[in-house]
């Protein structure tokens, strides 16, 4: 008699277990997604960030010849800026 139309057949049960495991897997995903993109973005998820700059004096020569390389300053303003670098 009762049959399907109980009320925990194909509609409710079915539908109310699908959206309920679907939503899980939703955020499941999302929060994979989330991960990734803060592992791939720039120093995201790396304490030796390779982007920091340490204060040795040859990371900062290596500077002045990258803007000099650059065409950012010229050789006069190079040289002046490497030997007060030395002068430190």
């Amino acid at each position: 008699m009762g049959g399907m139309m109980n009320g925990s057949g194909m509609g409710g049960g079915f539908f109310g277990n699908f959206f309920g495991f679907g939503l899980i897997f939703l955020l499941l995903i999302a929060a994979i997604v989330v991960i990734v993109i803060w592992m791939v973005k720039p120093g995201g998820g790396n304490s030796n960030n390779r982007n920091t700059t340490t204060s040795s004096p040859e990371n900062h020569e290596d500077t002045l010849k990258n803007r000099l390389a650059r065409g950012e300053i010229s050789e006069e303003e190079y040289d002046r800026l490497k030997k007060k670098l030395k002068e430190k």
